[in-house]
């Protein structure tokens, strides 16, 4: 299946962000606008586009190029005559796409899942559209795309409704029916792709698809642009977030995610700054004393934010990878081990306390089975709200509150009963859903 990307406008209401750059060209957390757009596709299975470009093409042509650095086939047309209606731009595309295709636009910012619901349906004649048929504050009413719908079917679009049921999201998956109903429509003086989508709801061909709670936006002006950096940034928070990662570690991680998108810096490379931090941190608790282990303490919990960018940076530049959450998985492994060898230490060292290293062994193990066994509970009992998950974020943060009060022995008994404690009761949920 081919992807249609019209790119052809001006974008006049973004122009200060945009300065000498086309529209799809802005910049948007590492990528952009359009970059975003078409990887978005990828992750759903897409591996061809055609893209529509008019105002400064050119730089759009020279940035994307054939497409084979995104690991796709990118295709162009000119539309000399983008100025008027966008239903001129995909009217361009007749003759070379056949069969349903989808159709984006290059300004709009949505959560990939939205295009592998919808590549999911059939579409032998007319149509599908994406709808919002929730009241967003963000979005502009007034300036938007207004639908009416009746069963599943799509009634009337257009921006002047005053009677409608959702908004247009700008993603279609279409047949080659809507080359000749943009034909019909610009016959009767309306050269807008709403205006072949009219034509299409009139004869019964077009049906409709919630995107549902996931996020979308136009972007139009600077106002929607921060709308779309902020649901950006929100959609990393992820539902197994423990509660330190999720109120506090993310707050910080996001802001050092939002400088490292723009820079060369990998999520590999981020992994393992996280893992050097923490071997540090492992490494000054045997030089003992309270301000070591403070020290030590607080590098631990800087390893923790730091491991939360990695996979932020991945997600927002489309760089997540099988081997990077492997890797970042082993390494976290021998980072626990790392510190909680340098806390048994340095807790022996300052009482003399053989039972420090059986403590220290129990906290191992139990910490080390706590991430094994997060995994395999989520496979089999498929919990998604959780209440309290105790995870690396609130173990690594227990040790940097009992690093700084000196309780690190203490800290050692309890991590290792409640982790141990959460691996049985694992066991015991486990047994009842199987």
């Amino acid at each position: 299946m081919k992807a249609l990307i019209i790119a052809a406008g001006e974008g006049k209401r973004i122009r200060d962000l945009s300065r000498d750059l086309p529209k799809p060209l802005i910049p948007l957390l590492g990528l952009s606008l359009i970059e975003r757009v078409i990887l978005s596709a990828r992750e759903a299975g897409v591996r061809e586009f055609v893209v529509v470009v008019g105002f400064k093409g050119k730089r759009i042509m020279e940035r994307l190029g054939d497409g084979s650095r995104y690991g796709v086939k990118i295709d162009y047309i000119e539309n000399p005559d983008w100025r008027r209606g966008n239903g001129l731009s995909v009217l361009k595309a007749k003759g070379l796409i056949s069969g349903k295709f989808l159709l984006m636009m290059a300004d709009h910012v949505f959560d990939p899942g939205v295009l592998k619901d919808l590549l999911g349906r059939s579409v032998d004649k007319g149509g599908i559209l994406v709808i919002d048929r929730r009241r967003r504050e963000y979005i502009d009413v007034e300036d938007a795309t207004k639908v009416r719908i009746e069963g599943e079917l799509i009634r009337d679009i257009g921006k002047g409704l005053k009677d409608y049921d959702g908004i247009d999201c700008g993603i279609f998956l279409l047949s080659e029916e809507v080359f000749d109903a943009i034909e019909e429509s610009i016959e009767s003086g309306d050269d807008t792709l709403s205006g072949g989508i009219r034509v299409l709801a009139k004869k019964g061909r077009m049906r409709w698809f919630d995107i549902g709670e996931r996020f979308w936006v136009d972007v139009d002006n600077e106002e929607s642009f921060k709308t779309a950096e902020r649901l950006l940034l929100k959609s990393l928070v992820k539902e197994t977030d423990g509660p330190v990662s999720r109120y506090l570690n993310r707050a910080i991680s996001l802001r050092i995610s939002r400088y490292l998108v723009n820079t060369k810096v990998t999520p590999n490379t981020i992994s393992w700054l996280s893992f050097s931090l923490s071997m540090i941190s492992g490494l000054i608790y045997f030089l003992g004393g309270w301000a070591s282990i403070a020290i030590a303490g607080l590098l631990a919990q800087v390893s923790s934010i730091i491991d939360g960018c990695d996979g932020e940076v991945a997600r927002l530049k489309f760089q997540v990878s099988r081997y990077g959450g492997w890797l970042d998985s082993v390494i976290d492994r021998y980072a626990d081990g790392m510190i909680i060898l340098g806390m048994s230490y340095a807790s022996w060292i300052i009482a003399r306390n053989y039972m420090a290293w059986v403590f220290g062994f129990l906290a191992l193990m139990g910490s080390l089975l706590n991430s094994y066994t997060a995994i395999k509970y989520d496979q089999i009992v498929k919990e998604r709200k959780v209440r309290f998950r105790f995870g690396r974020d609130v173990r690594l943060f227990v040790i940097m509150l009992g690093s700084l009060t000196g309780l690190i022995f203490f800290t050692l008994i309890f991590l290792s009963l409640i982790t141990n404690a959460e691996n049985i009761r694992r066991l015991i949920l486990v047994r009842h859903n199987t």
